[in-house]
């Protein structure tokens, strides 16, 4: 069926792009089954049966080793050592090195285009557990940094304990943990918020007006 090597690009774009979609998006299946179809028929062109059964298992343990970084460590290592799988795979089924640099692309356009299904469809909660995808709001019960940390920016108030250099300051009734500019604050001097990065406050020393 690939008589000629472009097709590969195809094959191979179309393939990994469905099968990634189908971990990142709930498709019920749908779009795991079409990626599994476009691959069957990418390995089934070029390899004998042996080792069509072979190259399927190292592609499918490459898009595995993804998932498990995904949902489980998280810091990318077998993410990269997963991809690298999976575009070896397709690189040495290739009759030759023309449909082998097609075939490459093609994983790698596909596991980048499967990123588009994400602005289309819901995303899959086994990803949410992952990153957080909802922004934290007064609504849904959380404070952000925006709606309270970020307020107290030129605010004054007083240290409610001693800063070398981290402390307690109280500004507007409520307590805060700070830190000071590099200068050691005494507990009842007054302070003013100088900036908020995250939820770390940041004061300096200021004279009671």
């Amino acid at each position: 069926m690939l008589s000629y090597d472009w097709v590969a690009l195809i094959i191979t774009l179309l393939g990994t792009m469905f099968l990634i979609g189908e971990l990142l998006v709930n498709m019920r299946g749908l779009f795991g089954l079409i990626g599994f179809g476009f691959i069957t028929v990418y390995f089934s062109s070029y390899l004998s049966t042996d080792m069509f059964i072979v190259m399927m298992l190292v592609y499918f343990l490459g898009i595995v080793l993804m998932v498990i970084d995904g949902k489980i460590v998280n810091d990318g290592t077998l993410a990269v050592i997963g991809a690298a799988t999976t575009i070896i795979a397709v690189g040495l089924s290739a009759p030759n090195w023309v449909a082998g640099l097609y075939s490459v692309i093609g994983v790698i356009l596909g596991g980048a285009a499967s990123l588009l299904f994400l602005k289309v469809f819901k995303r899959r909660k086994m990803w949410t557990k992952v990153t957080l995808v909802d922004q934290l709001s007064s609504e849904m019960g959380y404070n952000s940094m925006k709606e309270s940390y970020q307020s107290l920016v030129d605010l004054q108030g007083e240290a409610a304990t001693d800063m070398r250099p981290v402390g307690t300051i109280k500004v507007n009734g409520e307590e805060y943990s700070a830190i000071s500019n590099g200068q050691w604050i005494t507990k009842g001097d007054h302070v003013k918020v100088i900036s908020v990065d995250g939820t770390r406050i940041l004061v300096k020393k200021v004279m009671k007006e």
